[in-house]
């Protein structure tokens, strides 16, 4: 029979979970990890959704996660490689002309002088910008936030070494503020004249997010895509050879050499309290394990309305808790190819330089406040914006020779529809996908051989994210840094004694970063070693 009592159990094999889960057992700590799914890796992950495919059936590029995680864990050595994308970004226009953005700085001048030379001359102005605010507000990812609601000591030098970098820019601080709280469209019209470069960088503000450009907050958004780097180039984005499963495929490794236990199709069903203090977790087939610290990769939502009886937390909590928005508008849809699209804009089936990166359809910001005005009445846009990659230009090992492997990001898809249900909508909203798709490469709709249709609804129901959010809670103004998930609990910890949070739902929030994981696991450690400096 196996071992019932640990020092730590990890609810979900998320890859914050399971970063967490490796930190406390390089410290010597005895771990369990619980994820309710046939396999780890939460939202990313890579399934065979088609015979011979290798799908990253939600998250499907990577830059965020953070490089500290890979060299503490050596990840390298599990078989972690992400593969860089060059160029990086392809927007076709219906007028058949294209953009390319990339690493190359050559290539923006040359692509954007299309459009604009002025703007060609702004853009490494912009880029020089966005590294001066990575400088000042990328160390805030890894920081454990204040405690606004009831400050210490420890508080207020956090404050204050967060304000220091601030203080430094002096008359940029302004620059700063506005990154951390306006429109993106309010930056990007003053940085830039041409429509086509603005709704390329503009989709980076509201992916994920149920605003459009000209929603305050959206600019932070924006920034927070671009904070990330691949192998030591900041800004750029990659795939993971044999998709975004290969980072928590190589976190699982690395945790099983740590002597993690790992069990899947364990579901939690509840986590048992005593006076106010974690006992361990029931699982849904009656079992239970015990541990005094419990750490939980869901979302805020999940943890403490499902997990928790409400009268174990305090109400004020409970009621901020209520507040959390999980307001999201995001569908995905993978898709098998028989050939690469065929583009009017840059014509041929063999692979070229604008299958590698991201292919934008979104043609003017104003198009994208139209797909936006659709979803803010319960209505999929009529005309979306897509964000599409093909993978396997780059690593021909997700699909069969000679087939192509497509992920189609979609915005705007409100969860909850006026006078429908997803279930009514959901192949229809993805035929209209196929056919925007088609005007731009007219072969696209006979090449697909399969496709999955991931809705806002199934994205819940698959991955336990509220709402289909797959930041674990809106990345607004209000729910970040010390207000992530509420204000007085950012460090992790939680009105339960004992019990913490490891993901997206705590500071910095969503993308595939593993950071979360990593903060929660040094304030457990500390707690535990205050706790034997000064026991009770």
């Amino acid at each position: 029979m196996r071992e019932k009592h640990y020092d730590a159990i990890i609810i979900g094999a998320g890859h914050n979970g399971l970063v967490t889960a490796c930190y406390l057992a390089k410290a010597g700590w005895k771990v369990l990890v619980l994820e309710r799914r046939y396999i780890v890796g939460g939202a990313c992950v890579t399934e065979e959704t088609f015979p011979g495919f290798k799908v990253s059936t939600a998250a499907y590029v990577n830059s965020l996660f953070r490089k500290e995680i890979i060299r503490d864990l050596h990840l390298e050595a599990y078989g972690l490689k992400i593969l860089e994308r060059n160029p990086s970004s392809f927007t076709p226009f219906p007028d058949g002309k294209y953009l390319l953005l990339g690493p190359d700085p050559a290539l923006n001048h040359q692509q954007i002088a299309k459009f604009s030379l002025k703007d060609a001359n702004a853009y490494p102005a912009y880029e020089a910008m966005l590294e001066r605010m990575a400088t000042v507000l990328e160390p805030l990812l890894t920081m454990r936030p204040p405690n606004l609601a009831k400050p210490g000591l420890r508080d207020l030098w956090t404050l204050y070494q967060a304000g220091k970098p601030f203080q430094a820019m002096g008359s940029a601080m302004s620059e700063a503020f506005e990154i951390l709280t306006a429109p993106a469209r309010q930056i990007l019209d003053r940085w830039f004249e041409s429509e086509a470069l603005k709704a390329t960088l503009a989709t980076d503000a509201v992916i994920g997010a149920m605003a459009s450009p000209t929603t305050p907050g959206t600019a932070y958004v924006l920034f927070h895509h671009v904070m990330g780097e691949t192998n030591g180039k900041r800004g750029v984005w990659g795939y993971v050879q044999g998709g975004m499963g290969g980072i928590t495929q190589s976190l699982a490794a690395a945790a099983r050499d740590l002597k993690v236990e790992i069990r899947c199709k364990s579901e939690v069903a509840r986590i048992l309290v005593r006076d106010g203090t974690v006992q361990g977790v029931a699982l849904a087939n009656g079992e239970e394990c015990y541990a005094p610290v419990i750490a939980s990769n869901a979302d805020a939502q999940v943890t403490f309305t499902r997990l928790l009886d409400k009268k174990q937390l305090p109400p004020e909590f409970s009621e901020a808790v209520s507040r959390i928005s999980y307001e999201s508008a995001s569908l995905k849809i993978n898709v098998a190819l028989g050939e690469l699209p065929d583009f009017l804009a840059c014509p041929g089936l063999e692979p070229g330089p604008h299958h590698r990166g991201t292919i934008h359809i979104s043609p003017d910001l104003d198009y994208i406040e139209r797909a936006f005005d659709d979803a803010k009445y319960g209505q999929p846009s009529q005309q979306p914006i897509l964000e599409c990659t093909i993978p396997s230009v780059v690593d021909p090992t997700v699909a069969p020779p000679g087939k192509h492997l497509m992920s189609i990001f979609v915005q705007y898809a409100p969860y909850k529809l006026r006078g429908a249900t997803w279930d009514d909508r959901r192949e229809s909203v993805a035929d209209r996908c196929f056919a925007l798709l088609n005007e731009y490469a007219p072969n696209f709709q006979r090449s697909v051989l399969a496709r999955q249709v991931l809705t806002p609804l199934d994205l819940e129901q698959t991955f336990n994210l509220t709402g289909g959010n797959i930041f674990q809670g809106a990345m607004t103004l209000n729910q970040l840094f010390a207000c992530r998930p509420v204000p007085g609990f950012a460090d992790y910890r939680t009105p339960i004694s004992g019990l913490y949070l490891c993901g997206a739902a705590a500071h910095p929030g969503g993308g595939v970063m593993g950071a979360a994981g990593a903060n929660a696991a040094r304030e457990i450690l500390r707690a535990a070693s205050f706790r034997r400096l000064f026991p009770v």
